[in-house]
């Protein structure tokens, strides 16, 4: 089964990509390898949500979160080379606005770390970093970087 097939299979869509918020690109190449830029929880071109984590976010609701900043990562690649390339997910970094005293950023990072299982399997194992921040772009809660190997 091709990655994008099981993208239906899971009921899944990828949406349109982002447009940029500055200057820089949505994805990039180099090598086999392609870095994304950071992605936040936009669908239809809106924040799903705004606020801190451990605050005005619930652990579960950033966890869902994570999910479409990774969704929207997955586009960026597939607008690059293809879904289908991908020969495996290499690593994941996500940074979470953080109320004071909030310390389970790698929980809330779950949310894409599981995603990428349920797409790809073994091939979706990666390294991670889940970093808590003041504050992220639009008042975003959530923010997601990819780096995905290719063929």
């Amino acid at each position: 089964m091709t990655w994008t097939g099981r993208i239906d299979e899971l009921d899944l869509t990828l949406p349109p990509v982002a447009t940029p918020a500055g200057a820089y690109k949505p994805a990039v190449q180099s090598g086999s390898l392609v870095f994304t830029a950071g992605q936040v929880p936009l669908v239809d071109g809106q924040l799903a949500a705004t606020g801190k984590v451990g605050a005005e976010v619930s652990v579960e609701q950033a966890q869902l979160l994570a999910r479409t900043c990774t969704l929207n990562a997955l586009a960026a690649v597939d607008d690059l080379c293809g879904l289908d390339a991908i020969v495996r997910a290499v690593k994941v970094v996500g940074f979470v606005a953080s109320a004071p005293g909030f310390t389970s950023q790698p929980a809330v990072l779950d949310g894409a770390s599981e995603l990428l299982g349920d797409i790809f399997g073994e091939a979706g194992e990666h390294a991670r970093s889940a970093v808590g921040v003041a504050e992220l772009p639009r008042g975003a809660p959530v923010e997601v970087e990819l780096v995905v190997e290719v063929a």
